[in-house]
């Protein structure tokens, strides 16, 4: 290709983390969060605080950097992790799609932007769906680049379909910005001749989404193994330790390896990480601290001001891996201990949040959480309440995994249980920035403990205020329990560790 000719690349993604066990995701929830088609992707991309997922704009920064390009914008959804998909959506989707990418030709590439670990309700690997579709229209001689997140569950059809799938590396997400760099540089070695071989291996290893950290710990490690091993012939090394929850055949760590050159190093390097890699395997076993002891340690730090305050993650109701973000274990045992300086959040009630829009600041009323149980976890709960402060939910993350994306929580309310002040928000969403508890105007700083509907990532929101000794994982029941013998599994590969102890690599 000359060096004067303007490039056209497609961009598209339909993002989603979906557990099987949770409520169906459907149109509606995308509409809340984002769904974009044609200039409406380019109108966010241009914004100054953009909604679309960060790896998009890390990669038309790079473009804008390296080439004359001009994107062809043709459908992107991002949605909180939830349950399977809506087939019936599936597929109006994916009719856009193929429709905008069929009038977006001719193409000099495609960047596709998804999730990785998506299921509908009739089909087990969307996200290849996708992969196909886009080949299938642009052929086999056209650059297809993809990035996933490190939790996507990968098939074997889309490393075929793609030429380079780039995953993120670090756990809580804060490179996604890099790795959509990443995706622009490789899509320009493409242009310029480079002839990719790809290596692909799936442990029997399915890690509980808290053992797969990337500060510490045994992902840690191995992320670190086979990053070392990047440079020369060695272009991209992707370790996507997957999503438990979505329970499909694809399910597994993922070693995704992408040679310059189709000379056998993608498959050396391929096969050393995944010897590393199992050889590390007894290490993803999840620790987790009791609710009853958590709740002796917030009283303990209430009533002692020398101790260093904590921060409790609700592991297992995190919206972030589809869970409701509406469970009352934790919250309900504090409130019974009398415990006071704690701050919960953001449980997602709209009904109690409307309830307090309607009755106003300063409000006192019997406050009804969960007032129509929506499944086993979510247990009704009331106590005397006042309504501290009101807020639309318009925010803009501060930190971490939402750090500068315009975020909408929907109408929020400020309740004060009588010493634990708890955010009530009416759209789900993990609580991962501190912005969603300052905009109401609390102070992080002053708070003794603070309760957060999270599994990983309010560790890169709130490290300002908590080191990770401070930091307390709580057992307790939902939907993203860690705990994985706690869900029956129908699909997945078996046997796979830790669910079957025995499990052995390679297969005897």
């Amino acid at each position: 290709m000359s060096a004067s000719k303007i490039h056209r690349v497609a961009i598209l993604g339909l993002m989603l983390e979906s557990n099987r066990f949770a409520p169906v995701i459907t149109e509606e929830d995308y509409l809340k969060r984002v769904y974009l088609a044609g200039d409406e992707i380019l109108e966010d991309l241009h914004s100054a605080d953009p909604k679309l997922p960060t790896e998009i704009r890390g990669f038309a920064a790079e473009m804008d950097n390296q080439v004359e390009w001009m994107p062809a914008p043709i459908l992107v959804g991002l949605v909180e992790a939830g349950g399977p998909l809506d087939h019936g959506f599936f597929e109006t989707a994916m009719q856009e799609i193929r429709t905008r990418l069929l009038a977006a030709g001719p193409l000099d590439a495609v960047y596709i932007s998804n999730h990785g670990a998506m299921i509908t309700t009739q089909n087990a690997d969307p996200d290849g769906e996708i992969f196909q579709a886009v080949r299938d229209i642009v052929g086999p001689l056209v650059p297809v680049v993809a990035t996933l997140d490190l939790h996507g569950n990968v098939s074997d059809r889309m490393v075929r379909l793609a030429d380079v799938i780039v995953a993120y590396q670090t756990n809580p997400h804060v490179d996604m910005l890099e790795r959509g760099r990443d995706a622009a540089l490789l899509l320009q070695e493409l242009w310029a001749g480079m002839k990719p071989e790809v290596a692909f291996i799936r442990l029997p290893l399915v890690p509980p989404t808290v053992t797969l950290l990337t500060e510490t710990g045994p992902y840690a490690d191995i992320m670190a193994y086979g990053q070392a091993l990047v440079g020369g012939d060695i272009a991209n090394v992707s370790v996507l330790g997957g999503f438990a929850y979505s329970d499909t055949p694809k399910n597994g760590m993922a070693i995704i390896v992408t040679a310059r050159w189709a000379n056998g190093s993608a498959q050396d390097v391929a096969n050393k990480i995944a010897r590393m890699a199992w050889a590390e395997h007894l290490r993803f076993v999840p620790r987790l601290t009791p609710l009853q002891e958590a709740v002796d340690r917030v009283a303990q730090v209430t009533e002692n001001p020398n101790l260093p305050a904590v921060i409790l993650a609700d592991v297992a109701d995190n919206p972030g891996g589809g869970g409701n973000g509406n469970t009352m274990w934790i919250l309900q045992a504090l409130h019974a201990r009398g415990v006071s300086g704690v701050i919960a959040g953001v449980i997602n009630d709209p009904n109690l949040a409307a309830e307090a829009h309607r009755l106003g600041q300063n409000a006192r009323f019997r406050a009804v959480f969960n007032r129509v149980p929506p499944d086993e976890f979510s247990q009704r709960f009331e106590a005397d309440a006042r309504v501290v402060a009101i807020h639309d939910g318009d925010c803009v993350g501060r930190r971490g995994f939402y750090a500068g994306r315009r975020m909408n929580l929907g109408a929020s309310a400020l309740l004060d249980l009588g010493g634990i002040q708890v955010v009530v928000i009416s759209i789900r969403t993990q609580c991962a920035d501190p912005i969603f508890l300052e905009m109401m105007g609390l102070n992080i700083a002053k708070a003794r403990a603070v309760v957060v509907k999270s599994r990983g990532h309010f560790r890169a929101g709130f490290d300002e205020f908590f080191a990770p000794a401070q930091v307390i994982e709580v057992d307790a029941p939902g939907l993203t329990s860690p705990v994985l013998t706690r869900f029956d599994f129908k699909n997945m590969p078996r046997p796979v560790f830790p669910i079957d102890p025995d499990t052995e690599w390679p297969r005897r």
